[in-house]
């Protein structure tokens, strides 16, 4: 199918991005890498009179160290934050699951910012902001602001960014020598997530100090498994603690049923996958 007629826009700076949704109205669309966006145009699922293109915004690229932090923006390509020397060492966690997202040639396109907008609740990366308390800034009319990401995600498919808004860089802390894992069950190679877990955990002399982990494809958004991680702290880092520690894998989750796997099934993969993926970071 051909999408329907809009007019295009590639602006240069995110001042002038903002100015162009602002004209554009409740019509407008932003354009990432386009692998959520494009599909749905073609279908005619939405129908925009004007497409905003952040391909030339350079400022909305790049990683860079930023005090304690690694700040990533937004339109940022999935094969750039897997081969960064910074996101490697102090955000391995977030490497480990972008190399799960598709296949080379969306990991070419794709964009680490476009991924989080979209907000899908099968996405790969959005446990993983949440889990690590990442922070992501919004640039709009009345200027930037930042939204702790366990504030972003607020249903399926929405976020906290406003029409006239642009996502602008995700910050992430430093875990510098913690253990992660990224546990991913699917039907097939390169298909979206039935669930996963992503887990990050420091070890302290055989003891579990510190826990982070984040359920995927659990509920409307990405879900920090908060009952998890208070299990596991203080616990020796042994396979029977960890089993234990998983069985909370499901609380405050309202996994869905569909076509790729029911309810019930999910509750049961968000505990076999939160022991793996804990087990594996642990050590």
């Amino acid at each position: 199918m051909i999408p329907s007629k809009f007019d295009y826009v590639k602006p240069a700076s995110v001042a002038d991005a903002v100015a162009a949704l602002e004209q554009g109205g409740e019509d407008a669309k932003i354009l990432a890498g386009g692998h959520s966006l494009i599909p749905v145009l073609r279908l005619r699922l939405a129908a925009p009179t004007l497409l905003v293109d952040l391909g030339g915004i350079a400022e909305l690229r790049g990683i860079r160290e930023d005090g304690d932090r690694v700040t990533i923006g937004a339109m940022t390509t999935y094969y750039d934050v897997l081969r960064d020397d910074l996101v490697k060492e102090h955000v391995t966690l977030l490497a480990q699951a972008t190399e799960t997202v598709a296949d080379g040639q969306v990991r070419h396109r794709g964009t680490l910012g476009g991924s989080l907008a979209h907000a899908d609740p099968a996405g790969d990366l959005g446990a993983v902001a949440l889990a690590l308390d990442a922070e992501l800034t919004i640039a709009g009319p009345g200027g930037t602001r930042t939204v702790p990401a366990s504030e972003f995600f607020e249903g399926l498919f929405t976020t906290v960014i406003g029409e006239t808004e642009i996502l602008t860089q995700i910050s992430f802390p430093r875990y510098t020598g913690w253990g992660s894992h990224y546990e991913k069950f699917n039907r097939t190679a390169q298909a979206w997530s039935m669930c996963a877990v992503a887990a990050a955990i420091r070890v302290d002399g055989g003891t579990i100090a510190e826990a982070r982990v984040g359920l995927t494809n659990m509920g409307a958004t990405p879900i920090r498994a908060r009952g998890v991680e208070q299990a596991l702290v203080g616990q020796p880092a042994t396979a029977d603690a960890v089993r234990a520690a998983a069985e909370h894998a499901t609380e405050g989750t309202a996994a869905p049923s569909d076509a790729d796997a029911a309810s019930d099934y999910r509750e049961h993969l968000a505990k076999v996958l939160t022991g793996r993926a804990v087990m594996a970071a642990a050590g």
